[in-house]
């Protein structure tokens, strides 16, 4: 059985996987009081493990065995070991097919992981590891295999039979039941497998790709929710064109699911082909939905729907990656929000969301960083720092190399690592070769904790038109990082004068600011006027500012600056100091001044 003690698991000892998957076959049988599961698993050792001899660990957890076979022959007892947890044996081929009938029973897995049934439906969560209680698999998100599941179900109770990839084959069995067959040609890991069955009902649509493929769009719902799925249906045109537009990204399969149910206990999730959704990231109607909401549903469906391939089609090695996936798709979906929004309101919102919840997590006990270095349990690291802040690192590393070579970058990250377990790693060396530039430093990012704290000063000399500004970086300790190195750090800047933006030379109004060091000094010449400067334009990074604003100051930002964003963080700015004003003021005992 499981150790009641907690094992902490650490980025350091990172293994590659001593068996690969090449396909799994499923045939699941679904039962009020059992489902049977048989699997057949074509395994082999991995080359690249060096571990010739090594015994074969699947994981299996709670799982009623029922019979085991390797390549045909049945296994005695003394063959295998199994704990409850994990399925050992020691002596096996080069190359083999294990075969393998267990039982499990979904409507008594309170844990809904897994497969689990929820009032008359069943569904499933396996992210992170809720595979192992299906059946018995190396449940890891760096070992990936092409599915083929079938599903069998009473007809009448469940006429809709979901799941990953494309529907092959479909029959009606004598006894009541039928069975619908999926296969999805693309390896993916176990985390991303689906299977729904009910009595849902469906919106249907079509999208024809760039390439000119129809695909099949389907959106099903229980009967009383049909008639709020058509905004979810448009936002999810619309994220499929904009994927193709903006980064050249094609869906690939014949159809494109979604579930929305009351009875789902995530949020939404991506799995490959089948994405399944609590139903209030999904149903609108306008009579009720407020605006914000609108824009919520479509952030969410254009999000899952953006890890088709930046989650999918290219996954994570391992769970200390996380932000791979979901960091770079919340990049995504928020430009994508930008995009067909209010770019400046998007900005505004993300940032607010960065302040008020990550920053203080990062200033926390629960501190971490993007890529942390251990954990104990997985499910505890679906963050707003791995989410969030994970999309800020990206953003800043498009600061830095420009839209054109992040576009680049992208491509080249798609392209080399299609169906591939990749790391942080491999995205900024694909940045980097695409853009030519060194962001050594900036992978500081990914492994330190903290928000850093940018102190500004500046000085004017009017009659050598000269204006002078200084930057000074830190970051406080966080929990296991007592002291920080200097991070690689993009500052939008630009000045405000009398009548709007000065100019900065070459033609520009505007400029990044790349921070390095502790400490750096900038010089502006040719500046007529004392100019107030305007900060991390666009919230070029996530970071704190110091600098000592004026209400005056404050009051030139709000109405000169060209930066939408800057404007609104001045109007905040001087809001927080009119009322810090006021406390004082009572606290001193006087009246505030009208």
């Amino acid at each position: 059985m499981k150790d009641a003690q907690p094992r902490t698991i650490r980025l350091e000892d990172y293994r590659l996987p001593d068996f690969l998957v090449d396909s799994i076959e499923l045939h699941v049988e679904l039962g009020d009081e059992v489902t049977r599961v048989r699997s057949r698993l074509a395994l082999r050792r991995n080359p690249a493990a060096q571990t010739v001899d090594a015994p074969l660990r699947l994981d299996g957890q709670q799982l009623v065995l029922g019979s085991l076979a390797l390549d045909g022959r049945e296994l005695a007892q003394q063959d295998f070991h199994y704990d409850g947890e994990v399925l050992r044996l020691e002596r096996v081929p080069a190359a083999f097919v294990l075969q393998s009938e267990i039982e499990i029973q979904p409507q008594l897995n309170t844990a809904l992981e897994g497969l689990y049934r929820s009032r008359q439906m069943f569904c499933t969560q396996c992210e992170a590891e809720g595979f192992r209680r299906i059946t018995f698999f190396p449940d890891r998100p760096d070992v990936l295999a092409l599915f083929s599941t079938t599903i069998v179900a009473d007809r009448a109770r469940y006429p809709v039979l979901l799941g990953n990839g494309n529907d092959v084959e479909r029959g009606v069995l004598d006894d009541g039941r039928h069975w619908v067959r999926w296969e999805d040609p693309f390896p993916k890991p176990c985390y991303l497998f689906a299977l729904v069955a009910g009595n849902l009902e469906s919106l249907d649509d079509a999208f024809v790709t760039a390439s000119g493929r129809t695909v099949q769009l389907r959106i099903f719902v229980e009967s009383k929710d049909l008639d709020k799925c058509a905004f979810a249906m448009q936002a999810l045109k619309q994220a499929m064109r904009w994927d193709e537009q903006v980064y050249g990204r094609e869906y690939d399969l014949d159809v494109f699911m979604i579930v929305a149910v009351d009875d789902f206990n995530m949020g939404a999730m991506e799995n490959k082909g089948l994405n399944i959704f609590n139903t209030s990231c999904v149903l609108a109607n306008p009579a009720i939905t407020t605006d914000a909401s609108f824009q919520r549903i479509a952030g969410i469906v254009a999000h899952e729907y953006f890890h088709n391939w930046s989650g999918n089609r290219v996954t994570c090695r391992d769970w200390f990656q996380l932000s791979l996936k979901e960091g770079f798709t919340v990049f995504r979906d928020s430009e994508f929000s930008a995009d067909t929004g209010s770019r400046t309101v998007k900005r505004i919102e993300d940032v607010t969301l960065l302040r008020t919840s990550q920053f203080a997590e990062d200033g926390g006990p629960m501190a971490h960083p993007v890529r942390p270095e251990s954990y104990i349990e997985i499910n505890n690291f679906y963050t707003v720092t791995i989410y969030e802040k994970g999309a800020e690192v990206v953003r800043m590393i498009r600061e830095l190399i420009g839209a054109q070579a992040f576009r680049a970058g992208s491509d080249l990250y798609f392209a080399r690592h299609d169906g591939q377990a990749v790391t942080t790693e491999d995205f900024v060396c694909a940045m980097e070769e695409a853009s030519g530039r060194d962001l050594e430093q900036f992978r500081r990012w990914y492994t330190q904790a903290g928000t850093p704290l940018l102190a500004v000063s500046d000085e004017y000399d009017a009659a050598r038109k000269l204006y002078r500004l200084h930057v000074r970086q830190s970051c406080p300790p966080t929990p296991g990082q007592p002291e920080k190195a200097p991070f690689h750090i993009p500052l939008r800047f630009g000045l405000v004068g009398s009548d709007g933006d000065l100019a900065l030379g070459e033609g520009l109004t505007e400029r990044v600011l790349e921070l390095t060091e502790p400490s750096h000094s900038f010089e502006f010449t040719d500046i007529a006027q004392r100019p107030i400067p305007s900060l991390l334009r666009g919230f070029s990074a996530p970071v704190k500012l110091e600098y000592p604003y004026s209400p005056d100051d404050l009051a030139r930002l709000m109405q000169c600056d060209s930066d939408g964003f800057a404007r609104w963080d001045a109007g905040q700015t001087l809001a927080v100091q009119v009322l810090r004003a006021h406390i004082d003021t009572i606290a001193a005992g006087r009246t505030p001044a009208a």
